[in-house]
């Protein structure tokens, strides 16, 4: 039986005897490796991977396995912050599914791949030449134009780095559109020369940029004089012989039919019968692109793993019974696609499953031992090409004794000519019993002359340019208001509010200054609490890590299992996403991602925050994060805001879950502990919250396709306590250690079924107290501290024989002459009532500034 991969000879040897062709280098690099010769005047030998998925076909879990791992050691070299800002460029067409996978590997990086198809009046965001390819012009059309025009890193994918001019003339071309700071070239092999080395090493320094190298193996070609004739001479005497070359070729098609017809490949099992073919409906997901040809984001991505199980049982469904040997045959730049397709496959079906795809690269097959390509399917150009017409090729498909084929293309290669008797479908029914043809949707991108969004939403806002934190505890999906005046009187804007003239999230109250003795009580409660807090945040840390393991196990045998990334709710939650983003520094040395988004009660989260962390991130390892619930409003809010991003966008994986310090409430599964007890955090405002302001959400400040805005006091900095409070609690993280061990193994053998105590308590103080509005009714210690500080209290309701926890709140409700009930009966420690039916003349309020 005719084999891609031989038994014991190196399948380079025959063309290293014949041409004195020598190839050097790293121990295995045989084993990735063979040739085979050209047919192209430009260069004679052809490398040709075993692990590539192009030309032999090969598991597709070694395949994927491959570049996933490059991904990783990419991930490594620029560390966590480079490469949450990085995106992958990967080059038609032989390694636009390598590309993929280091982008799987790198974990939330948008990937896009060059591409040799044009689309009508989508401009290219650039272009280059390969020089010693059949078919130089490679482009670049990214659906968003600003994809390749950030400054991180930007990390080239392709199979072999040989020269390295490829890659020198698309950095120059791209560096003089957007120019930054790094570049890295990924490879599974990289045969440069010394001179080659050099010559990448003065052009990074004329640029002024860094460009590091990552491949699997290395080594160099050794040529001898005269190898381009030879190779040629070579070739044409080989190709002389009406399709039968010495050693047997089989030259399948263009005349040359080799095993054609009926003829049986050897190794198949007698009996067996040809030309069996049929189609499998694969259930594309609606709207996903077929891959990077015009971007793809870690969204994409995602909706991608989650549809995998559906279309590969499909495939399985559909495949001939008994079936031992099945090829999953992608379609030219349509690698990755089918690819997950095929690994998927593998994992399910009890069959060799194996990858491989058509190209366009015109190979002589030479069935040897010692050869790579050992036999060829020739077929005409099914998707019409801009090029004009021409040959594709399958090479090492016939004689490998496949039970059946699953070819994947794209729609727009679904045509006549792909079904015509010397079409693929024809040629492979030719030498395999079952064809399956299963059809990717062509994704097209919206027409440029359609209105459409800006091409990127912009980077987060960082300190210090933006909060008192440092830049890398935590990113703000919002704009920047801080020059505009947002802020108005307490009880002029509980006025308009209650008298539906405005939305409470329109304007902000003033920043009041404490006095000295409330920051006293400040600092006491946080010295006072600051070990209680740290358990809290190690319990809750430690039981997102332990959640997010379980429902997303490691994608590939030794590789780090998924880690969160923590999405606050901005301000309450920032604090407390920036303490548990310590912790897993801490106690495992992870360095989570932290992002702050808006969510305003009744209008929802900030869609384009969301759609940003789609585009960097996979949604399903995101974890949003806030202080503590009260009756559980901004838990119900959040769960419908995502069902109602999913069908606006169709982007799915985000969970509705809160992961929160404390929930007296009742409303979550995912705390730190359900006591309502004091976070010194609810005591400030923005001087313990990186002096960032409530955030505004007003349609003539924020546009549809903006970040809602916050505000940066940059002013109060001479009493901001932001990073003291921070440090304080981080501080007593050993001593809490074996408490939080035990806490999370109690938690996990419990019973953390929210049961909306809280709610329903609310909702009975609102009808006892006559109120009949849940929105003025605020239980718990943080949102009673928020009532006093932001808004017009009526009263304070205190459970009976509360101590210091409520010094604070004592404290205001005097300063603005607030009566404090005792109640025996109650859920929380306190509960902060605004004033129904708020006038300037209500209790609560004088009209003049309130002295904190």
């Amino acid at each position: 039986m005719n084999k891609a991969v031989n038994d014991g000879v190196w399948s380079g040897s025959w063309v290293a005897e014949r041409l004195g062709v020598e190839l050097e280098g790293d121990d295995g690099l045989t084993a990735m490796l063979g040739l085979a010769l050209r047919r192209n005047p430009k260069r004679a030998h052809l490398l040709v991977s075993h692990v590539l998925g192009k030309h032999v076909p090969q598991s597709p879990a070694v395949v994927h396995g491959h570049g996933f791992r490059l991904g990783r050691r990419v991930r490594e070299l620029l560390g966590e912050r480079e490469a949450a800002t990085a995106v992958v460029l990967g080059y038609a067409e032989t390694a636009t599914g390598l590309g993929h996978c280091v982008a799987d590997g790198l974990g939330d990086a948008p990937y896009l791949h060059s591409t040799r198809r044009p689309v009508e009046g989508l401009t290219p965001a650039g272009g280059f030449e390969e020089s010693h390819s059949h078919a130089t012009s490679h482009l670049l059309l990214p659906e968003d134009p600003a994809l390749l025009a950030g400054d991180g890193p930007l990390v080239l994918v392709d199979d072999e780095f040989s020269t390295g001019n490829t890659v020198l003339n698309t950095i120059r071309d791209l560096h003089a559109r957007h120019p930054r700071r790094r570049y890295v070239v990924v490879a599974l092999v990289d045969m440069r020369s010394a001179d080659d080395a050099a010559r990448l090493e003065r052009f990074a320094a004329e640029i002024g940029a860094r460009i590091d190298l990552v491949a699997t193996a290395s080594g160099t070609v050794r040529l001898p004089d005269g190898v381009l004739a030879k190779g040629q001479e070579l070739v044409a005497r080989h190709e002389a012989g009406a399709g039968l070359s010495d050693g047997g070729a089989h030259e399948a098609g263009a005349g040359q039919e080799g095993l054609a017809g009926g003829d049986r490949p050897a190794g198949d099992a007698p009996g067996a019968s040809y030309g069996r073919t049929g189609r499998v409906d694969l259930h594309w997901p609606r709207g996903l692109p077929d891959g990077g040809r015009h971007g793809f984001t870690p969204a994409h991505r995602a909706r991608l793993e989650a549809a995998l199980p559906g279309m590969a049982a499909r495939v399985a469904e559909a495949l001939p019974a008994g079936a031992r040997r099945v090829l999953v045959l992608g379609f030219e730049e349509l690698m990755y696609a089918p690819l997950r397709i095929a690994r998927e496959l593998e994992r399910v079906v009890p069959a060799e499953v194996r990858f491989s795809t058509t190209t366009r690269s015109p190979v002589l097959a030479v069935d040897d031992p010692g050869y790579a390509i050992r036999t060829r399917l020739a077929f005409p150009a099914h998707d019409d090409p801009a090029d004009g017409p021409g040959e594709r090729y399958a090479y090492n498909v016939a004689g490998a004794g496949f039970d059946a084929v699953v070819a994947v293309v794209d729609s727009a290669a679904d045509t006549p000519l792909l079904r015509a008797p010397e079409g693929l479908l024809g040629r492979l029914a030719a030498h395999v019993p079952h064809v399956l043809l299963a059809v990717v949707p062509s994704y097209a991108p919206a027409s440029p002359a359609a209105p459409e969004r800006p091409p990127m939403l912009p980077e987060p806002l960082r300190g210090p340019a933006f909060s008192s934190y440092a830049p890398e505890e935590v990113g703000w999906l919002l704009q920047d208001l801080s020059d505009v005046t947002l802020e108005a009187p307490t009880e002029e804007r509980e006025e308009a509010i209650q008298s539906g003239g405005a939305h409470y999230a329109e304007s902000l109250p003033v920043e009041y200054q404490p006095s000295e003795r409330y920051q006293e009580l400040f600092h006491a409660a946080l010295d006072a609490s600051a070990a209680r807090i740290a358990q809290a945040v190690g319990v809750v840390t430690e039981t997102v890590i332990a959640e997010l393991a379980r429902s997303r196990p490691a994608p590939e045998a030794g590789a780090p299992a998924p880690r969160p990334v923590l999405v606050s709710l901005a301000r309450a939650g920032t604090p407390v996403g920036v303490l548990m983003r310590r912790w897993a520094q801490y106690r495992h040395g992870h360095t989570l991602p932290h992002y702050a988004v808006s969510i305003v009660r009744g209008r929802g989260i900030d869609a384009n925050a969301l759609r940003w962390l789609a585009a960097h991130h996979d949604p399903r390892d995101v974890v949003f994060v806030d202080g503590w619930t009260g009756k559980g409003a901004i838990t119900r809010e959040l769960a419908d805001a995502i069902e109602e991003f999913e069908k606006r966008e169709g982007i799915t994986g985000f969970s509705p879950e809160i992961a929160v310090l404390a929930d007296p409430g009742s409303c979550v599964r995912t705390y730190g502990t359900r006591e309502d007890f004091l976070i010194p955090s609810a005591c400030l405002n923005s001087t313990v919250s990186g002096l960032i302001s409530r955030t505004v959400l007003r349609a003539d400040l924020v546009g549809p396709d903006d970040f809602h805005g916050a505000k940066f006091y940059r002013e109060l900095a001479g009493a901001d306590v932001s990073v003291a409070f921070l440090d304080a609690v981080a501080a007593r993280f050993p001593e809490v250690d074996a408490a939080v061990d035990a806490a999370v193994e109690e938690l996990a053998a419990g019973d953390r079924t929210p049961t909306w105590e809280g709610w329903r308590a609310v909702e009975r103080i609102s009808e006892e107290y006559g109120i009949h509005d849940v929105n003025l009714v605020k239980p718990g210690v943080g949102e009673t501290t928020r009532v006093l500080l932001r808004r017009v209290p009526w009263k304070i309701l205190a459970r009976a024989g509360a101590g210091a926890d409520l010094d604070h709140v004592r404290l205001l409700a005097r300063q603005r002459g607030v009566p404090v009930e005792e109640v025996a009966e109650l859920p929380y420690t306190c509960v902060g009532l605004i004033h129904p039916k708020y006038t300037r003349g209500a209790t609560g309020a004088d009209g003049k500034a309130v002295n904190l």
